[in-house]
């Protein structure tokens, strides 16, 4: 359950990151940040758990400073949002390694995921709220704002199925 939580997270956080920079007319930024996205990706299953923290740094600073350059609000705010979760998804699944067998792992993991869920749909919306009163809604903003909204659905409809 946090697997694709984690990954969704940290392709949309490298990607809004990128997105944001690249249509700023920068190159070559956007492209260091996927490659270390994809270092991110398998880091948790290679045992690294030296980079989500870098990633997490390196996600905020990138978007504190599209902040301070005037960045597209939106781009930034959701890299920091969705890298701050994905930071969140690796260290559960780290701490989940060392609950007793008679803990309610999946419980704990639903209703974790849940809350940070709930977070980082807060952020998006005050990210959404301030993109509207600046006047700077486009449609990719909009398309996002569907795609996250339905892998967010797809995920409540699958934890009902079990």
């Amino acid at each position: 359950m946090t697997g694709l939580a984690l990954v969704s997270s940290i392709i949309i956080s490298i990607g809004s990151l990128a997105w944001g920079y690249a249509g700023m007319g920068l190159v070559v930024i956007p492209r260091w940040m996927i490659a270390f996205g994809a270092l991110w990706l398998i880091s948790p299953w290679r045992g690294w758990r030296w980079v989500s923290p870098v990633a997490l740094f390196l996600s905020l600073l990138f978007a504190i400073i599209g902040l301070w350059l005037s960045f597209p609000i939106g781009w930034m705010f959701s890299g920091a949002i969705f890298a701050l979760f994905a930071w969140d998804m690796t260290e559960l699944r780290s701490k989940m390694h060392f609950l007793a067998a008679r803990e309610d792992a999946k419980g704990m993991e639903r209703r974790h995921l849940a809350r940070v869920s709930l977070l980082a749909l807060g952020g998006l919306l005050v990210a959404s709220m301030f993109i509207l009163w600046w006047r700077q809604w486009t449609s990719e903003w909009g398309n996002f704002l569907l795609g996250v909204t339905l892998l967010g659905l797809t995920q409540i409809i699958a934890w009902f199925r079990k």
